[in-house]
């Protein structure tokens, strides 16, 4: 009996279609580097895609050709939300026209809408500064809060690709047993930072503060987005001549000239605290990201 040759051939091909398509992988674009980090860790096999870096202002990023083409790529759009990229996102989804990130609806993902955020504003104008009516949109750096966001991915993950949920769904579970044995690490870690006063450069590190004790005292911004002015260090100066600051502190991206002028006056140290993953050789991940806060503010003599 003659067999077929084009039967052999597709029969052969088949369970080659059937790996192909079982281990098919999302394309992921974040908005952040913490949240490409989480992305990460949940689905690894899938290729993600970070708009941004620890060392960039995720305020202010430029909608360029490269960033286009990843979003027109894109089957899943992973952003903090609570309009930290307000400036630029929409306009990126309207040079991308994918109307697969469009909307919450389908592949579109804010972690500020999973959760509770602080300093909701009940409404808001140009005179405030650069301030966030859904709340502060730094919410990364609480531990709490970025394991139910990670819930919460998971589930949009498995959404938009169901044939792979059960793998989805393990590295939910393995990250969010890794996390909350780090949780009373971390607590511990940060026990005697409670009560501690700092100067702040923006609002960047609330909820870390929020969670850790400290107090942020004042700004180094006059108003939220804006540069420090000389007449606004010296008033910072008269308050951090009291004697209880512990430190001036800016985040990875920000602009160092004016804590630098403070701490030299006020004879104050200086730190820089990685913003995100990637902002300093030891945040390579969500975990040595907080390893590596903790780490430092509990170093300031």
């Amino acid at each position: 009996m003659r067999i077929n040759s084009k039967l052999l051939l597709a029969v052969a091909v088949m369970p080659l279609l059937f790996t192909a398509t079982a281990k098919a992988e999302l394309n992921v674009f974040a908005c952040e580097a913490e949240y490409a980090a989480l992305a990460k860790a949940l689905a690894p096999s899938a290729d993600i895609y970070s708009a941004t870096t620890a060392m960039q202002d995720p305020h202010q990023v430029q909608a360029r050709p490269s960033l286009i083409a990843k979003m027109r790529q894109a089957d899943l759009v992973v952003c903090a939300g609570a309009d930290l990229e307000i400036g630029w996102l929409p306009m990126l989804q309207m040079k991308a026209s994918n109307p697969k990130v469009k909307s919450t609806d389908k592949g579109l993902f804010f972690a500020a809408d999973q959760v509770d955020t602080l300093d909701k504003l009940a409404s808001v104008d140009r005179s405030m500064g650069d301030v966030h009516a859904k709340g502060n949109p730094h919410l990364h750096l609480d531990p709490e809060r970025m394991l139910s966001i990670a819930q919460a991915l998971s589930a949009k993950m498995i959404k938009l690709d169901p044939q792979n949920s059960s793998e989805y769904q393990q590295s939910l579970a393995d990250f969010s047993q890794r996390w909350q044995a780090k949780i009373p690490q971390w607590q511990e870690q940060a026990k005697g930072l409670a009560g501690k006063k700092v100067i702040a450069y923006h609002s960047s590190f609330r909820y870390l503060f929020n969670w850790t004790g400290i107090e942020q005292v004042a700004d180094l911004e006059p108003k939220p987005g804006l540069a420090p002015t000389s007449s606004h260090l010296a008033s910072l100066l008269t308050r951090a001549e009291q004697g209880d600051v512990m430190a001036v502190i800016v985040a990875s991206y920000q602009d160092e000239r004016g804590a630098k002028w403070l701490g030299e006056r006020a004879n104050l140290p200086v730190l820089m605290l990685p913003m995100s993953v990637g902002g300093n050789e030891q945040s390579q991940d969500l975990f040595s990201l907080y390893d590596s806060l903790l780490a430092l503010l509990n170093g300031v003599k």
